[in-house]
């Protein structure tokens, strides 16, 4: 297994993104992101600034293979701003966030994304207003923003995240269950799976509909989006189970900067020479005379 490494923009998300942050991951030895469609780090509703940005990606000989909807208004001092529920009861906030990932379907096209990863609700926790995470709230917002997403010819990928909706199982139901879901695959975030009961177990049961990844460490309760090996991921056993699979998609470290983005951005280097050297052990013949 030789998987391409990628890197969200996610870890520059207190900024505007610019094109001297896609320089500095080149420069870092990535060629592939995931644009995190938050509108005061990437404003995907800007046309023109959609287009800057396929520019700067071109300038600096990277490809954008996927776009994170959005899931917030705004990011800012590390702080996320007002929530975009597509599980909300409430039909204005449900089409407000319908509406936003048409917005992100939309410059994921102009950029040419083969994929747009996608949160079902907001991850659990106190910030979750009463009523939200509701599965048939969900079941409506999936049938249009799946018919938007066959429209712009960009695959949708399901995220693993805390949450009833979207937990590994659940998600399977909701592929299987769905019409209009047929091309649609799953996001593999370790970190959360860690969190939900084992990235390794999450893994193989999702055999054959992982699309992508997102890749960061934690210690199985915070959600704080680490440089692996920094939390108590078994990284050997979740990287065996992707490899035993089949998944052959990206690996995408989803981390955050902690505030020092620069040196997390050095430790990467370290983190994806490390993962790279698990998987090319798992790639070596089994000598059964040793």
């Amino acid at each position: 297994m030789t998987p391409r490494f990628g890197l969200s923009t996610h870890l520059f998300h207190n900024e505007r993104l610019e094109g001297r942050h896609l320089q500095a991951i080149r420069q870092h030895g990535f060629d592939l992101v995931e644009l995190f469609a938050t509108a005061t780090h990437f404003d995907y509703r800007d046309l023109p600034r959609v287009r800057e940005m396929r520019d700067w990606l071109r300038g600096a000989g990277l490809e954008a293979g996927s776009m994170h909807g959005p899931i917030f208004d705004a990011f800012r001092g590390g702080a996320w701003g007002r929530p975009y529920s597509n599980a909300s009861p409430h039909a204005a906030a449900r089409q407000e966030a319908i509406d936003e990932t048409r917005l992100a379907l939309d410059a994921a096209r102009e950029l040419g994304c083969a994929t747009l990863v996608l949160h079902l609700g907001l991850p659990a926790g106190p910030h979750v207003p009463p009523g939200d995470n509701d599965a048939g709230a969900a079941r409506r917002s999936l049938d249009a923003i799946a018919e938007a997403a066959r429209g712009a010819g960009v695959r949708l990928a399901l995220e693993v995240i805390p949450n009833p909706l979207s937990s590994p199982a659940e998600l399977l139901r909701w592929i299987d269950d769905e019409s209009g879901l047929e091309s649609a695959g799953v996001c593999l975030d370790v970190g959360h799976a860690h969190m939900m009961g084992g990235a390794a177990e999450a893994a193989e049961l999702l055999s054959g509909h992982i699309v992508t990844t997102h890749v960061h460490d934690n210690n199985g309760r915070e959600d704080s989006h680490l440089v692996p090996p920094a939390g108590t991921i078994d990284w050997p056993a979740a990287l065996t189970a992707l490899w035993k699979v089949g998944y052959g998609g990206p690996l995408v470290f989803e981390v955050a900067d902690h505030g020092d983005a620069a040196g997390v951005l050095s430790r990467l280097v370290g983190a994806r020479q490390r993962l790279q050297a698990i998987l090319s052990d798992l790639a070596q013949p089994f000598d059964f005379d040793r």
